[in-house]
């Protein structure tokens, strides 16, 4: 089994930062593209950030959010700075996972962390 936990959200004013974390844990075998993706409300969810040998930003974030990760503690982070409002959504990690019981690696989501930029 499998879990990605998120950390990290919360309420934050225009200009702000804020720090998500998403750690997996349980039967990991291997860990290759690590994501990030939003939803607002009434909105799609979209990609924001993606990792793997390199690094791909949504053209709304780039310049202000970074993505990176930690193989050693098998945790993905987003740092995001200069916070607008349109930012506001939850925000939700996904990595491509193969645990030490499949053939393949699967699709897993992290449970999601609410993110409010607001003055």
């Amino acid at each position: 089994q499998v879990q990605l936990v998120e950390s990290g959200g919360g309420l934050v004013q225009p200009g702000g930062s804020l720090r998500l974390s998403c750690a997996a844990s349980g039967s990991t075998f291997s860990i290759y593209t690590m994501c990030w993706y939003r939803q607002a409300p009434g909105k799609q969810r979209e990609s924001v950030a993606v990792i793997s040998s390199s690094t791909i930003y949504a053209d709304s974030v780039k310049g202000r959010f970074t993505i990176s990760r930690d193989n050693a503690k098998n945790t993905v982070f987003l740092q995001m700075n200069s916070l607008k409002p349109e930012d506001t959504a939850v925000y939700y990690c996904n990595a491509g996972i193969r645990t030490t019981t499949a053939p393949r690696a699967a699709n897993y989501w992290g449970q999601g962390s609410q993110v409010t930029v607001s003055s």
